[in-house]
């Protein structure tokens, strides 16, 4: 009972808040406008993407939009495994949404992801309902793995999970790409690992095949600057990590700036389709810890994360942004 209040009352409040923002946010201000993003970092590149993108208003709600759906969606997953409605392992991805929603914007349906196990928003990305990303996490049949899978196991349509071995997602996806090859789709897969998996030998081999194969994968590290509990300058001889694909082309991109991630990624997909395979990494924050058992205060402060809330958050930052350039007001986005 407990369950199913717990479920009804957060749909309502998504459905509730997202009608809101559908609603104060489309009224007529600027339609379109040109944002400067943060240079990006290349590797065996001469030219990288543009650094000045346009977004027209209703592009720009749509992304705010998602990006607080996920935000509110993995918030309460946090209380309900507090609860202990949610059990199991539970990774939540809140603080990275601009990787996912920015990457989306570049795709198309016939594109195909695949990442590892903070796989909540990216299965609500890919197009899994907000009732059955939940659904999943309490194992519940309507879930989008019949609640088989958890929080670690989503799929859906070209969204291949959800991988819960650290790091072994990364062939998986190269393999993926060859069939894109093989077939002359003139699509790519999107390749999603972490800096903590970056080090895994698996992926040197993956690297190797996709150039050998000039395979049409976006290789994507979504560098939240902390492994399971380690620093990333900790863990790694080289944090460059866009550039570890060595003989790959690479290019790192703020992973706070969806407009950043979006251009960064058409950019990489034309690449991919029609010179082979690509690095990027996405340089995010993760607000909670490695998973629900890690608090995240034992190996970073308080102060820290505070910090990265207060002036690198993707959601406010976006916000701002928005109001800047006219598409909203303030008082229409107070409610978020």
């Amino acid at each position: 009972m407990a369950l199913r209040k717990s479920f009804s009352v957060l749909l309502q409040g998504v459905k509730q808040n997202t009608k809101v923002l559908s609603t104060n946010l489309h009224r007529n201000y600027s339609s379109e406008s040109t944002f400067s993003v943060k240079p990006y970092d290349l590797h065996k590149l001469e030219q990288g993407p543009n650094s000045t993108v346009s977004c027209t208003k209703d592009d720009a709600i749509k992304y705010y939009t998602q990006m607080q759906v996920i935000r509110r969606m993995e918030l309460k997953a946090d209380q309900l495994y507090k609860q202990k409605v949610i059990r199991g392992f539970c990774h939540l991805y809140d603080g990275q949404e601009a990787c996912c929603v920015g990457i989306e914007a570049s795709l198309t349906p016939e594109d195909d992801v695949i990442t590892a196990y903070r796989a909540h928003g990216w299965a609500y990305i890919r197009g899994v309902p907000v009732s059955k990303v939940l659904a999943e996490l309490f194992g519940r049949k309507l879930g989008c793995a019949k609640g088989k899978g958890g929080s670690m196991h989503m799929y859906h349509h070209n969204f291949y999970g959800g991988n819960g071995i650290v790091g072994a997602q990364v062939p998986l996806g190269a393999g993926i790409a060859f069939a894109h090859k093989y077939n002359n789709t003139k699509s790519v897969c999107v390749t999603l690992y972490g800096d903590g998996a970056a080090n895994q030998g698996q992926l040197f081999e993956a690297y190797n095949m996709a150039q050998l194969w000039n395979l049409p994968c976006i290789f994507v590290c979504e560098n939240n600057r902390y492994g399971m509990g380690t620093s990333v300058d900790r863990a790694a001889a080289s944090i460059s990590y866009y550039t570890r694909g060595d003989y790959i082309p690479g290019i790192r991109v703020d992973g706070q700036d969806v407009l950043a991630v979006r251009e960064a990624t058409k950019y990489a997909k034309e690449h991919a389709v029609n010179q082979g395979p690509i690095l990027m990494e996405l340089v995010t924050y993760r607000y909670h810890g490695h998973s629900m058992s890690d608090p995240g205060t034992s190996y970073r402060t308080r102060d820290e994360v505070k910090e990265v809330r207060q002036n690198l958050d993707p959601i406010s930052s976006f916000r701002d942004k928005m109001m800047e350039a006219g598409f909203v007001t303030k008082q229409e986005v107070k409610v978020s």
